[in-house]
């Protein structure tokens, strides 16, 4: 239920400057660094003008920016889009068509998390010719095959724009070696089914792909707006100001957002009690990601000690978009996420896990997060519609296209969705006591484990890993029973630090091991990950032959030994908290 003075702050939300931002967006491309720089000036007088400070970095991020991209078959030619990070062909790579079939992905998650190839046709020496979108996982299959270039068939009449690199953000020495080496291009449904077609004739065709590479100065906007009594720690939300081609509903409204929530926290300053720090990110669409994850790089150790929860802002506010499902959120924060959704629309959420994608660049650091897409439209509606899953723009299938204009912003949409990370924001800063529920996480531990044991008999014993959860969660639970008496204290009080600092402590180690197999500070692949990745392994058990099955058990062992590890961590800091709040500890030490 909303509180007075929240009720206040949402009432104070307008549109007038959001609005004002995604029109002068909508009239420019924010591609090419050019184009992002003055995106960037633009956001910077808004700012200034409300007398908000900012901070504008300077980094060099590595990109890659699409031109022109054809498919030429006898006398025919076929316009192209080519994918950011492929190879360049300027001059044209000449080999024979093969048709790969593939599925289409029926949600956003199967778009990033699957290859979804059906079967295994030779593809060594030739161009693929494949369905679906020319996502990461696809691309790196069918080069380990051998495939020289790739040309993915949207599902539409509009091909669009990608990235089809697995890297995440600027590459370092490990990433590099996973830089694409084929060509790859996206054309729409009808060129494509007539490519298949010249595939299946034994069709030899030139494919041509022209980008430019390198490295470019790209401005990242933040504005940190402090808290009166804890201004070191800080909440974080983002998202990211590049797009392709004019991208209203990807994500012009993401920025007029965060632009509208920075000026109602600016101005209601004197109730924040922690920090929130609003950043603007360049390099997502031709870097992946590479200007949240060159933050996370360059203010690792801030995020790490002080970061209480990261919340990104991707494609709110459009058309048609008026239900709350498939809303990425961590386990930890889905209860409080849903009474926020709650209280500013009375409607309910439907959570997911949050993929491999967004702006979640901070997952190797462990921050809990929560939202990537916000609001969408309903099934019933997109089956109306006839359109199929893309990864943005509230379902619109302008999504990457030069169809994401104007038209595609919804106002009312954008004024309820603008309320909804605002109230967010502020909750998050004001709570007395970190507010996720870690329980809740180490339940689906619980149920991870499960799934991952089911019929492997005693070939690994789960049991010690069982009990580590078991014992964590009974602590979890004690200290936020012990907490709840602390609410309305001080954020300085020393026990209200030593609680916040356990929290912190146990979102680290959780979201570390529920979400990443890169070490801590690095960068996990644009590739699906699955709930403690270090144990799905154990899925493949059953199926293993007599020599396989020593590797997996090996593989096992050491990922078994990490988890112990984290939840053992955890754990550490959780019972420091308690035995210096002076309550009985239940249980006993791991």
């Amino acid at each position: 239920m909303l509180r007075a003075e929240e009720r206040q702050l949402l009432d104070a939300v307008t549109l007038d400057r959001p609005w004002e931002l995604i029109t002068t967006f909508s009239t420019l491309k924010r591609e090419h660094p050019n184009d992002v720089r003055r995106a960037a000036e633009h956001i910077e007088r808004h700012l200034r003008e409300l007398g908000i400070p900012v901070e504008i970095h300077q980094p060099e991020l590595f990109l890659s920016l699409p031109g022109q991209a054809s498919v030429s078959v006898g006398g025919t030619t076929f316009s192209a889009k080519p994918m950011a990070m492929s190879a360049i062909f300027p001059e044209g790579l000449t080999a024979p068509l093969v048709y790969q079939p593939s599925q289409y992905a029926a949600n956003a998650d199967d778009m990033f998390s699957s290859s979804l190839l059906d079967g295994e046709v030779d593809v060594a020496g030739k161009i693929v010719v494949t369905e679906g979108f020319g996502m990461p996982g696809k691309i790196r299959e069918l080069e380990h095959r051998g495939a020289l270039g790739v040309i993915a068939i949207n599902p539409g009449a509009r091909a669009h724009w990608g990235i089809c690199t697995s890297i995440w953000g600027t590459p370092d020495l490990h990433d590099l070696p996973r830089k694409p080496r084929v060509a790859v291009a996206n054309v729409n449904r009808p060129d494509g089914d007539r490519l298949i077609d010249l595939a299946r004739a034994g069709a030899e065709a030139v494919f041509k792909t022209n980008l430019e590479e390198g490295w470019f100065v790209s401005p990242v906007p933040v504005v940190t707006i402090p808290g009166t009594e804890d201004p070191k720690s800080f909440v974080l939300l983002h998202g990211h100001y590049d797009s392709w081609d004019y991208g209203v509903g990807d994500n012009a409204v993401g920025d007029a957002t965060l632009l509208e929530v920075a000026r109602n926290l600016w101005n209601n300053r004197a109730q924040l009690r922690r920090s929130v720090r609003i950043a603007w990110w360049p390099g997502h669409s031709t870097g992946r990601y590479a200007g949240s994850t060159w933050f996370a790089d360059h203010f690792a150790l801030e995020l790490y000690r002080n970061c209480i929860a990261q919340i990104n802002c991707d494609s709110p506010g459009c058309r048609w978009a008026t239900e709350y499902k498939d809303v990425s959120v961590m386990a930890e924060a889905t209860a409080w996420a849903g009474d926020i959704i709650r209280d500013v629309t009375g409607q309910d959420m439907q959570a997911e896990r949050p993929v491999r994608a967004g702006d979640y660049s901070f997952n190797n650091i462990g921050l809990s997060g929560f939202f990537m897409l916000l609001s969408t439209m309903p099934d019933d509606l997109r089956a109306e519609k006839d359109y199929y899953a893309v990864g943005g723009c509230g379902g619109n299938i302008a999504w990457h296209t030069e169809d994401d204009t104007l038209e595609v912003a919804d106002r009312d949409i954008l004024l309820k969705d603008i309320k909804i990370y605002l109230l967010s924001a502020y909750r998050t800063a004001n709570q007395t006591i970190i507010p996720f529920d870690y329980v809740q996480t180490l339940n689906e531990f619980d149920q991870t484990i499960a799934e991952y044991g089911e019929g492997i008999g005693t070939a690994v014993d789960l049991g010690r890993v069982r009990d580590a959860v078991e014992t964590l969660r009974t602590d979890v639970r004690e200290l936020m029973r012990a907490a709840r008496s602390l609410n309305g204290e001080s954020l300085t009080s020393p026990q209200v630090r030593r609680v916040n600092f356990a929290l912190i402590t146990v979102a680290r180690h959780l979201v570390q091991a529920n979400y990443t197999r890169s070490p801590a500070f690095f960068h996990d692949p644009a590739e699906h990950v699955p709930p403690l990745p270090d144990l799905a392994v154990l899925q493949t058990l059953q199926s293993a032959d007599d020599y396989q099955r020593g590797f997996i058990l090996t593989h096992a062992t050491r990922g078994l030994n990490r988890l112990l590890a984290h939840l053992g961590d955890a754990q550490v800091a959780v019972r420091d908290a308690l035995n210096h709040l002076e309550l009985p500890v239940k249980g006993g030490t791991s």
